[in-house]
């Protein structure tokens, strides 16, 4: 790189992998550079699992190659450039020295830390800082929070209205086609026996990848989850395969089956590209239209459709925008005063519980869960222990590919642990064991009986249920949605109450030992 100096430094952020980004889009590559850096400060802010952190670094690799060859100059800092100062403000200055660019411009960050952190960097640079909108996003910030004022609660769902008349997806004019908003109903069969989901696609490491491996093997053994089998996409043209096969293969029985969970089959019908979309390979927009193509063509049903394009321009561009109104002090919400400790069996996936150890199994090996597995299995079930939300926040931030603060804290926050007290969610995500059983064959590989309420052979979700109930009654027994749960309790006998009580207490002291 010459010492000449540059217009622009146009710096591309890990989650930013496209090359229409907004920062891109009004530079000029004859005249400015770019700068991408890999900084340990990244993989250490909580401890990512280890094929999270190669997916990102092996895609970033790939992305500085594509930029290139669009005739980009790229300034790709490495992470074992032994110049490497580990910090984003660090590689800025080093760069800025390096390239004495006349500005800086970014694209606005999804996180809030490294927002602040830009904030830090052009205080020490000494140099002007533009800071411009994130447009892959259907909503901007500013938008989400002139929808938003004057709300007590924050319901998606007319969010999502909102952004299916922007988008005119599955629109009919003025009404949705097929005369409702909301197809969820349809969208919660439980598994069928016979069930043979495809395989996502799995795309062979290059030599860029391998180098990736070998880098995060040697400098990440102590982190999370397995590396190997690593089968990733991590270029544009791969992840577009991969949306190709999901569309082809899945999304026809996607609507019907998304909430099941079966042994073994930890892909089911799902797209598994949400690592791909959150880090910049897949474009939002161009992702729903996809889908409501099969939808038009008749190759995919409508429950299916809607159901999957709620996820991406209703709950993904909701959960963001929460995230920039409430943040920073949304981080810290804890309407329960939960305080236990994450139980060590998050970690190691050694646990009777089965249909714990499916779920933490195969996020240590595939760093994937779905959404049920992660709502209504390991998200219920710290919320009925009582464990920190923010404990748990952290585990998920760390160890799913497709988890970055702005889109995991406010599900983790508001969705999973009701930690912003209903601000989110209309009630609680509390169930006990009989969920599991309906939606899964997860309890019949159990060591508890998911029939009995209490006992050292009971199911733990089902005492922890109604004991986080009484024990929370003074903050929920208002919430219309809870009054026929409480009746239901209030009806029980004075000796089952006690027994629950018994159980609840014998489980919450052996957390580390179920």
């Amino acid at each position: 790189m010459s010492k000449a100096r540059c217009r622009n430094l146009v710096f591309i952020l890990g989650d930013q992998l496209s090359p229409h980004i907004a920062s891109l889009r009004m530079c000029d590559p004859a005249q400015d550079i770019v700068l991408m850096a890999e900084v340990m400060d990244e993989t250490k802010y909580v401890r990512h699992h280890v094929k999270k952190i190669a997916f990102l670094f092996s895609a970033m690799r790939h992305f500085a190659c594509e930029l290139e060859s669009l005739g980009w100059r790229v300034d790709y800092r490495k992470l074992d450039d032994p110049q490497n100062t580990g910090s984003f403000t660090g590689e800025l200055k080093r760069a800025a020295a390096l390239h004495r660019p006349q500005r800086l411009i970014v694209t606005h960050p999804g996180e809030w830390r490294v927002a602040d952190a830009l904030l830090v960097a052009k205080e020490e640079l000494d140099i002007p800082l533009d800071v411009v909108p994130d447009d892959r996003f259907i909503a901007s910030i500013d938008e989400f929070a002139q929808w938003a004022k004057g709300r007590k609660q924050f319901r998606m769902e007319y969010f999502y209205r909102e952004m299916r008349r922007k988008t005119r997806l599955l629109m009919d004019g003025d009404e949705p086609v097929g005369g409702a908003w909301n197809f969820d109903k349809e969208n919660r069969k439980p598994p069928k026996a016979d069930m043979a989901p495809p395989q996502p696609l799995r795309v062979k490491p290059d030599k860029i990848t391998r180098g990736v491996l070998d880098l995060v093997r040697a400098r990440f053994s102590d982190h999370f989850g397995d590396l190997e089998p690593f089968w990733f996409a991590v270029t544009r043209k791969d992840a577009e395969r991969a949306l190709d096969r999901f569309i082809e293969h899945a999304l026809p029985h996607f609507g019907d089956f998304q909430d099941a969970m079966v042994t073994g089959k930890p892909f089911l019908y799902h797209s598994i590209i949400a690592q791909y979309l959150n880090c910049g390979l897949l474009d939002p927009l161009a992702i729903c239209r996809r889908v409501e193509a099969a939808y038009l063509a008749g190759d995919a049903p409508l429950n299916a459709v809607e159901g999957y394009i709620r996820q991406i321009i209703g709950w993904r561009e909701y959960v963001r925008g929460i995230y920039w109104l409430k943040m920073p002090d949304y981080a810290q919400s804890n309407f329960f005063n939960a305080d236990r400790p994450l139980p060590w069996f998050y970690w190691s996936g050694e646990t009777r519980m089965n249909c714990m150890s499916e779920a933490i199994g195969q996020t240590k090996r595939e760093a994937y869960a779905h959404h049920i597995q992660r709502l209504m299995v390991t998200g219920t079930f710290a919320m009925l222990a009582g464990v920190s939300p923010q404990a748990l926040h952290e585990w998920y931030l760390a160890v799913y590919a497709d988890a970055y603060e702005w889109v995991e804290l406010p599900n983790t926050i508001g969705m999973s642990q009701f930690a912003d007290g209903g601000l989110l969610a209309s009630k609680p995500y509390a169930a006990s064991g009989a969920y599991i059983a309906r939606m899964s064959d997860y309890c019949k590989g159990c060591a508890y009986n998911v029939k009995l309420r209490t006992g050292e052979e009971a199911c733990p979700f089902n005492s922890l249920y109604w004991d986080f109930l009484t024990r929370h009654r003074g903050k929920l027994a208002k919430n219309p949605r809870l009054a026929q749960i409480y009746r239901l309790y209030d009806a029980f006998a004075p000796g089952d109450k006690k027994a629950i009580e018994a159980s609840a207490a014998r489980v919450l002291r052996s957390l580390d030992t179920l």
